[in-house]
């Protein structure tokens, strides 16, 4: 990080870095995963109620590719968990951080997809097909907007090449 005020980074170790880096990473898992988890354990039900016999078979894909997304999303976002207990005590700390890192990055644009599906399928069944695509592009661009295209920018214009 950038003291702007005096031009120099954090006074901090390697191993300080990694730390602070992996508790960053944990407070943002904390928040993507219980989403995840709650959106996906409501998912799970779905199919064991009457209306899913009833739903036709684009419904049905849709819902199948829905819980597969939150699946892997779930995976990808619990992942880091259990990439540190195995290479606890190993000393590569900042290598795990960097592999949480994209296993958190791989998560988000895995629960895009989840929320995106799962939206797609509720509005096919709730409303006139010919407007899902028009209600659900608008939410997807959101999505891209708030959790990319913003923070994207903002690295770009505030941050320098030696980044955190």
């Amino acid at each position: 990080m950038i003291d702007r005020e005096h031009g120099r980074g954090r006074e901090e170790t390697a191993d300080e870095r990694a730390d602070r880096q992996w508790q960053d990473l944990l407070q943002e898992i904390r928040v993507a995963q219980t989403g995840v988890q709650i959106l996906l354990g409501f998912l799970l039900t779905v199919v064991f109620t009457p209306r899913y016999a009833s739903l036709g078979s684009i419904e049905q894909t849709t819902y199948i590719l829905t819980v597969i997304l939150g699946s892997l999303s779930a995976g990808a976002l619990i992942g880091p968990v259990s990439f540190h207990r195995l290479v606890s005590g190993h000393r590569i700390k900042p290598e795990a951080v960097v592999w949480a890192s994209r296993l958190i990055l791989t998560g988000i644009l895995l629960l895009v997809a989840t929320l995106t599906t799962a939206l797609f399928l509720i509005l096919r069944v709730a409303t006139d097909n010919g407007l899902v695509p028009w209600l659900v592009a608008p939410v997807l661009a959101w999505y891209l907007l708030c959790w990319f295209v913003l923070p994207l920018w903002a690295r770009s214009r505030y941050t320098s090449n030696s980044d955190d």
